[in-house]
């Protein structure tokens, strides 16, 4: 699958530099998922190291230390947050898969993109991803169908399955992702 099948929209498609391709679109749980739009997730979860990476290429530390947007993150912020976030995503499916609906432990987002270590050097968070993803795509790849509708409980979403967490965490990629090349286009770096 190409990444030409997973049209972004275009910055001005967009107006809120906060969602440069748009929030992310629940799926309603009463209804199947649309075919293949489980395995392009996958995919999409796969593609994200190599696609933050070049996302990030050649930046100098100035434009790492450039919020993304005013009021926002940097982009080194970005990066080790994407870190951060996928590492619980990951933790938190493997809980589901392992635990009946176990309630899970939310994180303060933004107070962790403030805590000492979001000046670290970006390489540090891109090759955890790497690694990150390789399994979390491995585990993926195994599920049989009834493993995708376990659950974890979120204590202010609800009920999450493993189906809606991959899907969410692929718009996740494409959505940080998109940050920093709006960015970049914004600035012509």
């Amino acid at each position: 699958m190409s990444a030409a099948q997973h049209p972004e929209p275009t910055p001005s498609a967009s107006p809120d530099p906060r969602y440069p391709i748009g929030r992310f679109d629940r799926p309603d749980p009463s209804q199947p998922l649309p075919e293949g739009q489980l395995q392009a997730a996958v995919w999409t979860l796969s593609e994200l190291p190599e696609n933050l990476r070049n996302a990030c290429s050649e930046l100098n530390q100035s434009q790492l230390d450039t919020p993304y947007r005013e009021g926002g993150w940097t982009v080194r912020q970005l990066v080790h947050h994407i870190a951060d976030s996928h590492m619980n995503a990951f933790i938190r499916i493997r809980l589901a898969l392992t635990e009946n609906h176990p309630t899970i432990t939310p994180y303060n987002e933004a107070a962790w993109a403030r805590l000492h270590d979001s000046v670290a050097p970006i390489e540090w968070s891109l090759e955890l991803i790497e690694a990150l993803h390789a399994r979390w795509v491995m585990l993926l790849q195994s599920l049989e169908p009834e493993q995708w509708r376990r659950a974890f409980v979120h204590p202010e979403s609800g009920l999450q399955t493993v189906e809606r967490a991959t899907l969410l965490y692929a718009w996740h990629s494409r959505h940080h992702v998109a940050h920093i090349t709006h960015l970049r286009m914004a600035r012509s770096w």
